[in-house]
């Protein structure tokens, strides 16, 4: 695996250096957050995920994350998990496909409270680990995160693509270097309920909700 020195130096928009980086988990953003250290930004994490159910599966990704951040010495915001405000939102699109309308509601309000904090709290940039993952349609993930920066007119989205120059294959290798919780679903109950309906149809195992790890298989 490429040492950490050997990642491309990146530089925010508009000659900034301060950066608020919404994670949605500690396998996506693990790349993020190691490219962002090289190239001596000042970031914080800012964890935001109400779409994430049951609430044990929140709790474990959250953790994750939380261990990463505080082994780098990265300032980790811990948001409110309100659930019940996501499901509100989400009413009506229950039966939306992955992608659809209610990942754009969920981007969307997850974007819109990430864009509040920096505003509040004094980040002109704020961007993502949710597009590094190939089953993420990053135009869908840059259209939500411009719209909410654009309401505060001292905030910038960043649309960087994190799979670029190696992104993607190094978060795997964090992963496994990491042994993070390796989710098997995006996240909400209708991402897990869809699934394992098809893994049914694949003739495959349900999902085991905090069960599996990365690099689990290799050292069996």
């Amino acid at each position: 695996m490429p040492t950490m020195t050997q990642r491309q130096k990146l530089v925010l928009p508009g000659g900034h250096n301060k950066l608020l980086l919404h994670s949605c988990c500690a396998p996506c953003s693990g790349e993020v957050m190691e490219a962002l250290i090289v190239s001596e930004i000042d970031f914080s994490i800012y964890f935001y995920n109400p779409n994430i159910h049951p609430q044990r599966e929140y709790e474990l990704r959250k953790n994750e994350n939380i261990r990463f951040a505080e082994q780098h010495g990265i300032p980790f915001i811990d948001a409110d998990y309100d659930l019940d405000n996501w499901f509100a939102r989400a009413q009506g699109m229950e039966h939306e496909p992955e992608r659809g309308k209610r990942c754009t509601m969920c981007f969307d309000m997850r974007f819109e409270r990430s864009a509040l904090y920096a505003h509040e709290h004094g980040f002109p940039v704020i961007s993502s680990s949710l597009g590094i993952s190939r089953w993420k349609n990053m135009e869908q993930i840059n259209d939500c995160g411009a719209r909410a920066a654009a309401h505060y007119p001292g905030v910038t989205y960043w649309d960087h693509n994190w799979r670029k120059q190696g992104g993607s294959a190094r978060m795997i290798e964090i992963s496994k270097r990491e042994n993070f919780y390796q989710q098997e679903y995006c996240g909400c109950v209708y991402s897990l309920r869809d699934s394992n309906r098809w893994r049914k149809e694949q003739g495959r195992e349900r999902i085991k909700i905090c069960e599996k790890f990365y690099g689990q298989a290799e050292e069996q």
